[in-house]
């Protein structure tokens, strides 16, 4: 029977034929396997109206495409969005271990289609306690995405960003890799979630990897996630939530969301990442979720195991997702053709202490790299200056700050609010006051970093963010 079926795709392909007018493709494989499936989607509101393929290579990628665009041709998409590796092998009648590889293809492909069909055309009813929860793969976003399952009788659909695609990168490292996807779907649909994929390559290079590697140019040390999670990423998953019929967008961040609509600090202190959502706007704070916002990670990881979900144990990534594996300074050369650049290290009175290899590869307050020889007492960054290709060092008490001034100030309520401070994502709340575009600190701060983000605070909650200047 399971020869019939492939047989039968083989000889008699479903769909198979050109991009419709309207459409959006995916593609999948290619070099090294050199099999290569392309779906094309074209959605109509809440439907699958039209779907295509293309494939060159095995004859298995052509019949696992023709069972995949079968499955889904004039499908409800949020049903279309549960077709997944095993559903495509079992319309073939069961692949071998030699062919799955073909399915996978064309499960990709068809995520990838489907994604951007519904993201640019869908508009599905709203639907009461419907949520769409953001899963990377990781622990965090599948024990948020279960709870959400648990706390409605109206299944919450599952979403994942594809941000960045790079071959020299540590792919298992990254949170929004092409195999990050893939984890993340196998998850979802394991847990029985619709589960689609949204392409912001293009958005996240442009709005978040560009400046970063223009601050670093400049001589400034950017945070990249405040500026994701503020311009790009979440936002883009209201939009899609509001398409899919869905109030609220739910994440897997250590976060709160207070009574009057402001984001919150975490429950967890060591956990909590509400500096890097401190730049989203308050509208779009009013439709976040955050289940984990009262736990702690060991809490997280036991109910991941009770759950029996495959990533309980899976550690956290580390690395800015762009970077995963990949060294910063040769990230800057290979992607923004900044190269090496011998220059001094000087004191605080201009005296020549050493010599660096570039004055973009360091930020105020770092010590290590640094090579100097012959000192009484440790030396750190004091500044830099970009243009000169100098790195000044100073003693760690000589980079304690009292005042720290600030550009971009974003406030949601008034300035007489601020009360506090943070400086790093994970530094401990400062008491200050803002005045204008200065912050006057009670405690002096060490080492602040001109282009790090400045979160404002009234006691637990996020009224405003700046850029240190």
């Amino acid at each position: 029977m399971a020869d019939e079926r492939f047989e039968d795709h083989l000889r008699h392909p479903r769909g198979q034929g050109d991009v419709p007018d309207g459409a959006h493709c995916g593609v999948a494989g290619g070099a090294p396997c050199g099999d290569l499936v392309r779906i094309a989607i074209r959605v109509e509101r809440d439907r699958v109206v039209e779907a295509t393929f293309a494939a060159s290579g095995c004859g298995a990628a052509s019949a696992a495409a023709s069972a995949a665009v079968e499955l889904v041709d004039g499908a409800p998409v949020l049903e279309a969005a549960k077709v997944g590796t095993a559903d495509v092998s079992k319309q073939l009648g069961g692949l071998s271990a030699g062919k799955i590889h073909a399915a996978e293809l064309a499960a990709d492909a068809l995520a990838r289609a489907l994604g951007g069909a519904v993201a640019a055309s869908a508009q599905l009813e709203p639907q009461p306690g419907r949520v769409l929860i953001a899963m990377s793969g990781g622990v965090d976003s599948a024990v948020a995405a279960h709870l959400c399952a648990e706390r409605s009788d109206e299944p919450p659909v599952a979403v994942t960003l594809e941000l960045w695609r790079d071959e020299q990168n540590d792919a298992e490292g990254s949170c929004c890799s092409a195999s990050a996807v893939q984890r993340a779907r196998s998850l979802a649909h394991g847990l029985g979630l619709a589960h689609l994929t949204l392409d912001l390559r293009e958005a996240f290079r442009a709005g978040v990897v560009e400046p970063w590697i223009a601050g670093h140019a400049a001589g400034k040390t950017p945070n990249p996630c405040v500026r994701c999670n503020g311009a790009v990423r979440l936002d883009a998953m209201l939009d899609l939530a509001t398409r899919l019929g869905a109030a609220e967008l739910a994440t897997g961040h250590y976060a709160r969301v207070g009574d009057d609509g402001l984001l919150r600090a975490a429950a967890d202190p060591a956990k909590d990442q509400s500096y890097m959502l401190a730049a989203l706007a308050p509208q779009s704070v009013s439709r976040m979720l955050f289940p984990l916002g009262e736990m702690t990670k060991p809490e997280v990881r036991l109910l991941a195991a009770e759950a029996g979900l495959s990533v309980a144990q899976t550690p956290d990534s580390q690395d800015l997702c762009f970077l995963a594996g990949t060294a910063s300074d040769a990230f800057l050369a290979r992607h923004g053709g900044i190269p090496d650049r011998p220059g001094s290290i000087i004191d605080l009175d201009g005296i020549k202490v050493g010599s660096h290899n570039g004055a973009h590869g360091f930020t105020v307050g770092q010590r290590r790299g640094l090579e100097i020889g012959g000192v009484a007492e440790p030396l750190y960054v004091a500044a830099t200056d970009a243009e000169a290709n100098t790195v000044t060092v100073a003693t760690r008490d000589q980079l304690h700050r009292s005042e720290v001034e600030l550009t971009d100030v974003k406030l949601y309520r008034p300035a007489e609010t601020v009360n506090q401070t943070r400086l790093r994502s994970h530094a401990p709340a400062l008491e200050c006051r803002l005045n204008g575009a200065v912050l006057e600190l009670k405690k002096s701060a060490w080492a602040p970093a001109p282009g790090q983000t400045a979160v404002l605070l009234s006691g637990d909650r996020v009224v405003g963010c700046a850029t240190i200047a």
